[in-house]
């Protein structure tokens, strides 16, 4: 399991304090972020970028000591916390995005004791709407918190053009907007907290099973004898059309600048579909709601996560799997 180490350095936290100003004797608040992976990474970059008008201070974190070295050295003024109580201890507004459920529950629960009266937390990893709940509870008595998952992707979160669905009190909403808009452009306030979690579990539900359904029908056409940019040109100008056909077609030489056409690297990894498909299936069997597709198409993505080569490949990768074309990919001894 996902492990931090609480490892609070008071002496950096006395130094920042001194380079930055406090949450209660200024208007410039300090900011944290923890989480500097594939998308964390780039968000917190826009946000270091797009805020530094009202930043007194920017604090980062992640388990991996390169990703952070690599942060504070190419965001001057960027500071290295010890551990995320650290950053909780510095920082009036922290954004999280992390990988799982038990990973904001970790985080969370090291932040709750040293967070700082007043503070607003924004977690935009995808969790289940339990979780998401649990966490904020544990907190609210001294912060305002939401959950704030993101659609876009990789490219989305580089070009700061994410849409965030965001579950809180709408105060909270209110105040987690502007630094939402550092890092996106669709920002929408989904309820209380959870919804925003329940908004983003059935998004990906429905792209999880959208593209699989668009890979089997480009595979179909293709072993019948159809080329498929024709098919693909069809198909988006008539009632099939999808974001999985007309955005980020699966099959290679379809579309440029996507994951098909260079061997399904980078996008949004098999492994993380996977997950948000659990998320809602889960969630559907809790609210007792029926989602045969969700299900025959989670199974399909269980089945290629068990194929050698392709499990770190992006999710579209089902065409390969699909038409049998996987075996390229597969590891040789």
């Amino acid at each position: 399991m996902f492990a931090f180490h609480v490892r609070v350095a008071p002496s950096a936290r006395m130094a920042a304090r001194r380079m930055y100003s406090s949450a209660s004797g200024s208007s410039k608040p300090v900011v944290g972020f923890i989480g500097l992976g594939q998308m964390g990474r780039p968000m917190a970059s826009n946000l270091f970028n797009k805020t530094a008008a009202n930043r007194a201070g920017f604090v980062v974190f992640d388990v991996f000591d390169g990703a952070v070295a690599d942060f504070t050295k190419t965001h001057d003024g960027a500071v290295r916390a010890s551990s995320p109580a650290d950053v909780a201890a510095q920082a009036d507004v922290v954004i999280t995005m992390l990988p799982s459920s038990p990973h904001v529950s970790s985080v969370y629960e090291q932040m709750a004791p040293a967070v700082r009266k007043g503070a607003l937390l924004i977690d935009s990893s995808t969790i289940d709407p339990a979780t998401a709940r649990r966490v904020a509870k544990s907190v609210l008595d001294k912060v305002d918190a939401v959950d704030a998952p993101v659609s876009g992707g990789v490219g989305g979160a580089t070009a700061g053009t994410l849409t965030f669905m965001v579950g809180g009190t709408k105060p909270a909403f209110d105040r987690a907007n502007p630094w939402l808009q550092a890092m996106g452009k669709s920002i929408v306030h989904c309820g209380d907290n959870g919804n925003g979690q329940v908004a983003k579990i059935c998004n990906n539900m429905l792209l999880g099973s959208t593209m699989a359904a668009a890979a089997e029908t480009m595979n179909l056409g293709v072993k019948m004898g159809m080329d498929p940019k024709l098919l693909a040109q069809i198909i988006n100008t008539s009632s099939g059309r999808c974001w999985s056909t007309d955005t980020y077609n699966p099959v290679p030489g379809v579309m440029a600048n996507v994951p098909s056409s260079r061997d399904f690297e980078g996008g949004f990894a098999v492994p993380l579909m996977q997950k948000d498909m659990g998320l809602a299936l889960s969630a559907a069997q809790d609210v007792k709601a029926s989602v045969p597709m969700a299900a025959a198409a989670d199974q399909l993505y269980k089945n290629i996560l068990a194929t050698p080569g392709l499990e770190k490949k992006d999710f579209s990768v089902v065409y390969e799997w699909l038409s049998g074309l996987f075996v390229r990919f597969v590891r040789k001894p």
